[in-house]
Protein backbone atom coordinates (compact mmCIF):
# COMPACT_ATOMS: atom_id res chain seq x y z
CA UNK A 1 0.00 0.00 0.00
CA UNK A 2 2.86 2.39 0.76
CA UNK A 3 4.27 1.76 -2.71
CA UNK A 4 0.86 2.43 -4.32
CA UNK A 5 0.53 5.67 -2.37
CA UNK A 6 4.00 6.79 -3.41
CA UNK A 7 3.32 5.98 -7.06
CA UNK A 8 0.02 7.82 -6.94
CA UNK A 9 1.67 10.97 -5.64
CA UNK A 10 4.58 10.65 -8.07
CA UNK A 11 2.16 10.42 -11.01
CA UNK A 12 0.20 13.50 -9.93
CA UNK A 13 -3.08 11.55 -9.52
CA UNK A 14 -3.91 13.13 -6.18
CA UNK A 15 -6.27 15.67 -4.78
CA UNK A 16 -3.38 17.80 -3.54
CA UNK A 17 -3.25 20.96 -5.67
CA UNK A 18 -0.12 22.04 -7.43
CA UNK A 19 3.37 20.62 -7.82
CA UNK A 20 5.81 20.10 -4.99
CA UNK A 21 8.35 22.90 -4.86
CA UNK A 22 10.91 24.06 -2.33
CA UNK A 23 8.49 26.76 -1.18
CA UNK A 24 5.41 24.54 -0.84
CA UNK A 25 7.13 21.51 0.67
CA UNK A 26 5.84 17.94 0.60
CA UNK A 27 2.36 17.28 -0.76
CA UNK A 28 1.62 14.68 1.91
CA UNK A 29 2.74 13.88 5.43
CA UNK A 30 2.69 10.23 6.46
CA UNK A 31 2.90 9.33 10.15
CA UNK A 32 3.79 5.68 10.61
CA UNK A 33 4.94 3.26 13.25
CA UNK A 34 6.02 0.76 10.57
CA UNK A 35 9.69 0.67 9.66
CA UNK A 36 9.05 -0.98 6.29
CA UNK A 37 6.55 1.73 5.29
CA UNK A 38 8.92 4.50 6.39
CA UNK A 39 11.70 2.89 4.35
CA UNK A 40 9.50 2.60 1.27
CA UNK A 41 8.40 6.24 1.39
CA UNK A 42 11.56 7.93 2.69
CA UNK A 43 13.04 8.25 -0.80
CA UNK A 44 10.00 10.17 -2.09
CA UNK A 45 10.58 13.95 -1.85
CA UNK A 46 6.86 14.65 -2.30
CA UNK A 47 6.08 12.77 0.94
CA UNK A 48 7.17 13.88 4.40
CA UNK A 49 7.72 10.87 6.69
CA UNK A 50 7.21 11.04 10.44
CA UNK A 51 8.06 7.91 12.40
CA UNK A 52 6.69 7.43 15.87
CA UNK A 53 9.73 5.96 17.54
CA UNK A 54 9.38 3.06 19.93
CA UNK A 55 10.51 -0.53 20.24
CA UNK A 56 10.55 -2.51 16.98
CA UNK A 57 8.59 -5.76 16.79
CA UNK A 58 10.71 -7.97 14.49
CA UNK A 59 7.73 -9.97 13.20
CA UNK A 60 5.84 -6.95 11.86
CA UNK A 61 8.40 -4.09 11.70
CA UNK A 62 6.05 -2.04 13.88
CA UNK A 63 7.22 0.37 16.55
CA UNK A 64 5.31 0.05 19.83
CA UNK A 65 5.52 1.14 23.44
CA UNK A 66 5.57 4.38 25.47
CA UNK A 67 7.76 6.28 23.00
CA UNK A 68 5.24 5.57 20.25
CA UNK A 69 2.38 6.69 22.48
CA UNK A 70 4.22 9.91 23.29
CA UNK A 71 4.55 10.91 19.65
CA UNK A 72 1.01 9.91 18.67
CA UNK A 73 -0.44 11.86 21.59
CA UNK A 74 0.96 15.04 20.03
CA UNK A 75 -0.28 14.75 16.44
CA UNK A 76 -3.57 15.36 14.66
CA UNK A 77 -4.29 13.09 11.70
CA UNK A 78 -6.73 13.41 8.84
CA UNK A 79 -6.87 9.76 7.76
CA UNK A 80 -5.45 6.62 9.31
CA UNK A 81 -5.13 3.30 7.50
CA UNK A 82 -5.12 0.28 9.80
CA UNK A 83 -4.33 -3.32 9.06
CA UNK A 84 -6.21 -5.67 11.39
CA UNK A 85 -6.31 -9.37 12.26
CA UNK A 86 -10.03 -9.69 12.91
CA UNK A 87 -13.33 -7.96 12.12
CA UNK A 88 -16.36 -8.87 14.22
CA UNK A 89 -19.79 -7.22 13.88
CA UNK A 90 -20.18 -6.92 17.66
CA UNK A 91 -16.62 -6.43 18.91
CA UNK A 92 -15.21 -4.33 16.06
CA UNK A 93 -11.66 -4.65 14.79
CA UNK A 94 -8.88 -6.52 16.57
CA UNK A 95 -5.20 -7.45 16.51
CA UNK A 96 -3.36 -10.52 17.77
CA UNK A 97 -1.00 -8.52 20.00
CA UNK A 98 -2.10 -6.07 22.69
CA UNK A 99 0.79 -3.66 22.09
CA UNK A 100 -0.07 -3.37 18.40
CA UNK A 101 -3.77 -2.98 19.23
CA UNK A 102 -3.09 -0.14 21.67
CA UNK A 103 -1.06 1.77 19.07
CA UNK A 104 -3.69 1.17 16.38
CA UNK A 105 -6.36 2.37 18.84
CA UNK A 106 -4.41 5.57 19.43
CA UNK A 107 -3.99 6.10 15.69
CA UNK A 108 -7.78 5.72 15.31
CA UNK A 109 -8.44 8.17 18.15
CA UNK A 110 -6.15 10.80 16.62
CA UNK A 111 -7.68 10.62 13.11
CA UNK A 112 -10.71 12.25 11.56
CA UNK A 113 -11.28 9.24 9.28
CA UNK A 114 -10.40 5.59 9.88
CA UNK A 115 -9.86 3.18 6.99
CA UNK A 116 -9.38 -0.51 7.76
CA UNK A 117 -7.62 -2.68 5.17
CA UNK A 118 -7.79 -6.45 5.53
CA UNK A 119 -8.48 -9.52 3.46
CA UNK A 120 -11.88 -11.22 3.58
CA UNK A 121 -10.53 -14.18 5.57
CA UNK A 122 -10.46 -11.88 8.64
CA UNK A 123 -14.22 -11.18 8.46
CA UNK A 124 -16.12 -12.71 11.34
CA UNK A 125 -12.85 -13.55 13.08
CA UNK A 126 -11.82 -12.50 16.54
CA UNK A 127 -8.32 -11.75 17.74
CA UNK A 128 -6.87 -11.29 21.21
CA UNK A 129 -6.87 -7.49 21.54
CA UNK A 130 -9.62 -5.07 20.56
CA UNK A 131 -8.66 -1.93 18.66
CA UNK A 132 -12.04 -0.20 18.41
CA UNK A 133 -15.70 -0.69 17.59
CA UNK A 134 -17.21 -0.48 14.13
CA UNK A 135 -18.65 2.91 15.08
CA UNK A 136 -15.13 4.35 14.77
CA UNK A 137 -14.51 2.83 11.30
CA UNK A 138 -15.43 4.89 8.24
CA UNK A 139 -14.30 2.59 5.44
CA UNK A 140 -13.28 -1.06 5.18
CA UNK A 141 -11.25 -2.11 2.14
CA UNK A 142 -11.12 -5.84 1.43
CA UNK A 143 -11.08 -8.35 -1.40
CA UNK A 144 -14.08 -9.64 -3.33
CA UNK A 145 -14.22 -12.77 -1.16
CA UNK A 146 -16.25 -10.95 1.50
CA UNK A 147 -19.63 -12.61 2.02
CA UNK A 148 -22.55 -10.41 0.90
CA UNK A 149 -24.23 -10.77 4.30
CA UNK A 150 -21.05 -9.64 6.06
CA UNK A 151 -20.76 -6.62 3.78
CA UNK A 152 -24.43 -5.83 4.50
CA UNK A 153 -23.84 -6.06 8.28
CA UNK A 154 -20.90 -3.70 8.05
CA UNK A 155 -22.82 -1.27 5.86
CA UNK A 156 -25.74 -1.38 8.30
CA UNK A 157 -23.26 -0.50 11.06
CA UNK A 158 -22.27 2.61 9.11
CA UNK A 159 -19.06 1.29 7.54
CA UNK A 160 -18.50 1.90 3.84
CA UNK A 161 -17.29 -1.38 2.32
CA UNK A 162 -14.95 -1.19 -0.67
CA UNK A 163 -13.85 -4.36 -2.49
CA UNK A 164 -10.81 -4.54 -4.72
Amino acid sequence: MARALALRFASGRTEVPGPVTASTGPALTVVTNALNIAGELAVRPQIKIVTTGGVARPQTYELVGPLTVGVLSEVVLDVVVLGVDGVDAELGVMAHHEDEASISRLFAERASRVVVVTDSSKMGCRAFARICGLDRIDTLVTDTGIAPETAAQLTEAGVKVVTV
